[in-house]
């Protein structure tokens, strides 16, 4: 059997060099005293359906900003920087909540859904997050986190899956390391069993929480907790998605597609709407071509790059990631590559998402133990474990890409580990309780303004900003342009795009 340190020596640095990185990051906009805000996505902005760098996630409140594909992760991060320059700069007595966990927020129906448009693939959009809506409340829907996007050249699907496999198994180390929201609002469990300890008048929070995003009250589904999807490989994961998909779940016939005045409730009735209402810290993903299910573009062209979405939002960051975080995620991405990944089991699926709700409530207290096959074994211990053998991997990474920033990434992380009032859901728990910003909704409200004040000190440099406002001018053109192509009424347009045999090769 070869080692890790075996596998990353036939790796050539080109290969190592060829790595890119994308990233999708949420926020809500707000008013300066922390309302989610009732105001339409500017328009400055262009459009949230066509617009390839800034769109909505589930709230029309919810901006959500996407990287291109980079090779340099400071050129991810200073697009990324830019995009948030350029989004403040169209924001009118508004800023960006800078927490993963929502602040106060209005009534479920008065949070606004993202709307698209009046084409058929705008509705169908908005159809979708009025489903999640019904489904899981929106409430869940507001919570903002960042999405990964990696590659690296000469990757098979069955790697792919073998990586997924193991960040499945390992990926609590995340939760531990860049875990940010450790408590919520009061009002966002309104009415739950929740299990919360108060921190204040107005939060809730649990003492060594890493990520209640990540846990039972952030984007969790108890229908979906019945998928146990195999991620062994293409065939069997696409199998299980495509049943999720079409096989009809009684609770969602119960909700139905249309109300009796023929408004539309959800896409349909199965457990799955679409392939993106998969919850899963990890996704197989391609780029998909227009009017493609994603499902199909899979099968047909094979795995293109995961999608990590376990991150959160670091409040204390202007863009809430930094160039630390990302060097760590390629490192631990690449261990998860290299490193063995047996098959898993129903039996391991089940253990694992056991351990995400240790780690996501409890992941900072002193002799936690976790799963691990048919032991228990020490969540610090297993955690220096992993990011000890990550080591040749950033000195790997650093001899092809030269200097010592990778190096440094992986020290930072050890660090954290040795001293845990380091880690960052720490930090904010010791920021909600002093007298400065008490509570959550005082500490983000402080860090949003913080934030704001940085970013939009910066000017963004003329090219740059003919640059953005070419593209949201072009991105409305292209809306109307998608409008105006429209022939079939929507309800002909979702039965066909719902069918099954769109999902199929």
């Amino acid at each position: 059997m070869t080692s890790l340190n075996e596998r990353l020596l036939t790796l050539a640095p080109e290969r190592l060099k060829g790595i890119r990185r994308g990233i999708e990051k949420e926020s809500l906009r707000t008013s300066p005293s922390g309302q989610l805000a009732q105001t339409a996505h500017p328009r400055a902005l262009g459009s949230a359906l066509t617009n390839p760098h800034i769109t909505t996630d589930f709230s029309e409140a919810q901006v959500e900003l996407v990287t291109g594909a980079h090779a340099s992760v400071q050129d991810c991060l200073q697009e990324l920087t830019q995009i948030h320059q350029f989004v403040y700069q169209a924001l009118d007595h508004e800023q960006l909540w800078v927490s993963s966990m929502p602040g106060a927020l209005p009534a479920d129906e008065a949070i606004p859904i993202g709307q698209y448009g009046s084409s058929n693939v705008g509705q169908a959009k908005s159809v979708y997050r009025m489903g999640l809506g019904h489904r899981y409340g929106r409430r869940m829907q507001t919570i903002s986190g960042i999405h990964y996007n990696w590659s690296m050249p000469g990757l098979s699907n069955d790697d792919y899956f073998g990586l997924i496999r193991n960040f499945r198994r390992q990926s609590f180390l995340l939760l531990v390391l860049f875990g940010a929201s450790p408590a919520v609002t009061t009002c966002f469990v309104h009415g739950q069993d929740h299990g919360l300890q108060p921190l204040g008048d107005d939060t809730l929070y649990l003492p060594y929480a890493t990520s209640l995003r990540m846990g039972r009250l952030g984007y969790q589904s108890d229908a979906q907790s019945s998928l146990a999807v195999s991620y062994n490989g293409l065939k069997g994961y696409a199998a299980s998605l495509q049943d999720a998909l079409t096989r009809a779940y009684p609770a969602y016939e119960a909700i139905g597609i249309q109300d009796e005045q023929g408004g539309y409730k959800q896409l349909s009735t199965s457990l799955l709407q679409i392939e993106n209402e998969f919850y899963s810290t990890i996704r197989p993903k391609r780029v998909i071509q227009t009017g493609e299910r994603p499902l199909h573009a899979l099968r047909e062209r094979g795995v293109e790059y995961v999608e990590v979405r376990c991150v959160d939002l670091n409040p204390f960051l202007s863009i809430g990631i930094d160039d630390n975080t990302v060097r760590f995620l390629d490192i631990f991405l690449l261990h998860c590559l290299l490193s063995d990944s047996p098959e898993d089991t129903p039996q391991e699926i089940a253990a694992l998402a056991r351990n995400q709700q240790k780690v996501a409530t409890r992941g900072r207290e002193p002799g936690l133990r976790l799963e691990r096959g048919k032991d228990e074994v020490l969540l610090m211990d297993w955690a220096k474990d992993i990011v000890q053998r990550c080591q040749t991997i950033a000195q790997a990474l650093d001899a092809a890409q030269g200097g010592r920033a990778h190096q440094e990434a992986w020290q930072a992380a050890a660090s954290a580990l040795a001293d845990p009032s380091l880690l960052p859901s720490a930090r904010v728990v010791a920021a909600m309780q002093s007298q400065q910003t008490p509570g959550h909704v005082a500490f983000s409200l402080a860090q949003s303004a913080q934030t704001h004040a940085k970013l939009t000190a910066q000017a963004l440099s003329a090219e740059v900003l003919a640059k953005f406002e070419q593209q949201a001018q072009t991105s409305l053109q292209d809306q109307t342009a998608i409008e105006a192509a429209d022939t079939l009424p929507f309800e002909a347009f979702r039965q066909d795009y719902m069918s099954a045999r769109h999902l199929l090769v």
